[in-house]
């Protein structure tokens, strides 16, 4: 198991990452560039060595119910990965975001945390995320447009030839 020095050293080796020291010595490190309401990459680590880091996005990563991954016992390749995963996804350029498969679930069980990804012609990339209330399409950081309904949004991305990824 990695000391909490040898972690602290490999997360401030991402110079994207933001320190946000918290009480009882832990710290947490937020990604401020994320394309979603989600920024916090590390969660809570402790110098006894505990901590958590974002995974709620990814592909095969189990997670806890708030989409984070304990790292107590990693490897350092291990978590130097799960972070560098962990920011990809927070950017909206993933590939191997989680699928979400909601469009037939009520809006309620819609986690806002995850999104959808749509790709359209030319490679175009959008991203489809629930925020308070309102369906919202992002081109990378800047909104394209916002819906009242789910349906309405998928209309509008397959109306402009998008599909889900």
């Amino acid at each position: 198991m990695l000391t909490f020095d040898q972690k602290l050293a490999i997360i401030t080796s991402f110079p994207e990452l933001q320190r946000k020291d918290v009480s009882l010595g832990r710290v947490n490190f937020h990604y401020e560039e994320s394309v979603h309401e989600k920024q916090t990459v590390v969660y809570h680590l402790h110098p006894n060595g505990n901590g958590f880091v974002f995974a709620g996005l990814l592909k095969g990563v189990p997670t806890d119910a708030k989409g984070m991954v304990n790292i107590r016992d990693f490897e350092s390749d291990e978590l130097k990965q799960l972070i560098a995963r962990s920011i990809t996804s927070l950017t909206g350029d993933s590939l191997e975001v989680a699928d979400t498969r909601v469009a037939r679930e009520p809006k309620d069980s819609f986690q806002s945390s995850r999104a959808e990804f749509w790709r359209g012609p030319g490679g175009a990339r959008l991203t489809l995320l629930l925020e308070d209330d309102l369906w919202y399409v992002y081109a990378g950081k800047e909104l394209e447009m916002a819906f009242e309904t789910y349906e309405e949004s998928v209309q509008y991305l397959q109306d402009e030839q998008f599909r889900r990824e």
